[in-house]
């Protein structure tokens, strides 16, 4: 796969399993920055280890990043990477194919507010800072740095951010990710991408999905139970999708107690 990503002539490129290591370890020990990231690259025999390099060997600048991750991206290698792992966790039957929780996550976009300025440029006003007072619309308005995020809250109350929703597929034995999605944000995604999370799944056997309130809703209960899903849903208090049918197994209660894995 790797090889598929560079060509055969030119200067040499960083080895891109590098380069992944060293993003899981920012990940891992929650460095802040990728400049950090190298300034720890420098000093940690750790770090230098685990991602392949020698203790005097040159670590490369921070824009290595920046270059390299559309090319990451656009080759599909972080979904390669995530079955990779998925396959070596399924081998060593760490998946019960049976029991699921689904949960989405707002992912804050890197574009400020006063980005997020009219989608006609004759009626933009200023570099965009002070919006106080006006209307604005995902409809109207988009960002000028970052245009396929969107303006949203998850619950009211909450201040709207310019964001995307992260959807995460759990797998209820041993709390592993068995499916993930990024998508724009709106009010159906997160059934959307919970419905699609399960078909990406495959097979025909009859599994349960955990989920909190705000997957009862009647649509996404009834595509479930059209797909063999049993929902296992918290139900809101008031017009719930879910009946005695399926809280009366004690099943239910445990998909529901478990679920609440996903969140941490």
């Amino acid at each position: 796969h790797f090889s598929t990503m560079y060509s055969a002539f030119g200067r040499p490129s960083i080895p891109p399993e590098f380069l992944l290591r060293a993003l899981l370890l920012q990940i891992f020990y929650s460095v802040r920055s990728e400049r950090q990231l190298i300034e720890q690259l420098n000093y940690n025999l750790l770090f230098r280890w685990f991602v392949g390099l020698g203790m005097d060997e040159e670590v490369w600048v921070p824009t290595v990043f920046t270059k390299n991750r559309d090319r990451l991206l656009d080759h599909g290698t972080v979904q390669e990477f995530f079955r990779s792992v998925l396959e070596q966790a399924r081998g060593q039957d760490l998946l019960s194919e049976e029991h699921f929780s689904v949960d989405g996550t707002l992912l804050e976009a890197w574009a400020s507010q006063k980005s997020f300025q009219p989608k006609d440029p004759e009626d933009r006003q200023g570099d965009g800072s002070d919006f106080r007072g006006q209307t604005r619309s995902n409809d109207t308005h988009a960002s000028v740095t970052d245009p396929d995020a969107r303006l949203y809250k998850k619950a009211p109350g909450e201040a709207s951010r310019l964001a995307y929703l992260g959807h995460v597929l759990m797998d209820n034995r041993h709390g592993l990710i068995a499916g993930e999605q990024v998508t724009t944000a709106d009010g159906t995604a997160e059934v959307d991408a919970a419905t699609q999370l399960i078909d990406d799944l495959g097979g025909t056997q009859r599994i349960t999905l955990g989920a909190d309130k705000g997957y009862d809703r009647h649509g996404f209960v009834e595509d479930l139970r059209d797909r063999n899903v049993t929902p296992h849903v918290a139900r809101k208090r008031k017009g719930s999708a879910i009946d005695g049918r399926t809280t009366r197994h004690a099943g239910y209660a445990m998909s529901i107690h478990v679920r609440r894995r996903i969140e941490s």
